[in-house]
């Protein structure tokens, strides 16, 4: 049996004390892919941005809000854990500034300075051990199958989970799970739960040994 990280759910990027960038990220598919590993006897460690939804009562959770806590959460415990799978969809962009006093209208337009966030699975990858494996999800909207490529190869990834926007705050999803080679090795459409067990079944006749 293997001790799996899942990271699930949104990060926020603080622009004042009380509004912050983020996206629909919903945690459903970091919670099914939770749900999934231990019903086959797997330890399950989750690290989640801000949600509602439910995590399984047997699993590790860490709560973070921002995309530099979720990744230092998960350098912290990935050499404890055979594999990562990165459900999580952090935010990609920081303000450059942060108000420290929430800002106020002022008749004007307010512009925004953005600077790119660290990316968590590329992290990961880059550190892994021989006998560590790193699954990631890339949601496109164009190009999809040469962008997914591109970032497995990118983020020294195992396989990467190819979905779309509509898979954001959905019970439904369509996958495509592709390996180093390009090869599209399983695909599916459902609900997020079966979606996690196929992409389990993946990951167990695959990477798990």
């Amino acid at each position: 049996m293997a001790h799996v990280l899942i990271t699930s759910g949104p990060t926020r990027q603080y622009i004042d004390p009380v509004r912050y960038l983020t996206n629909a990220s919903s945690g459903q598919m970091g919670s099914c892919l939770a749900y999934a590993c231990l019903s086959r006897g797997h330890q399950v460690t989750i690290i989640t941005g801000p949600v509602s939804v439910k995590y399984p009562d047997d699993a590790i959770v860490v709560p973070v809000s921002t995309t530099a806590e979720m990744l230092q959460a998960a350098v912290t415990r990935f050499a404890d854990v055979d594999g990562v799978i990165g459900a999580a969809a952090p935010c990609d962009y920081t303000p450059i500034l942060v108000s420290d006093q929430k800002l106020r209208k002022t008749g004007d337009d307010l512009s925004l300075q953005l600077k790119e966030t660290p990316d968590i699975i590329a992290t990961l990858g880059s550190s892994k051990a021989a006998d560590q494996w790193v699954v990631g999800f890339a949601l496109e909207t164009d190009d999809q199958r040469f962008r997914a490529l591109r970032k497995l190869e990118a983020k020294c990834c195992d396989l990467i989970v190819l979905n779309g926007p509509s898979a954001m705050n959905s019970p439904d999803n369509t996958i495509e799970i592709i390996s180093p080679s390009g090869e599209i090795i399983n695909s599916f459409t459902g609900a997020k739960p079966a979606v996690a067990a196929t992409i389990l079944n993946t990951i167990e006749e695959t990477l798990i040994r």
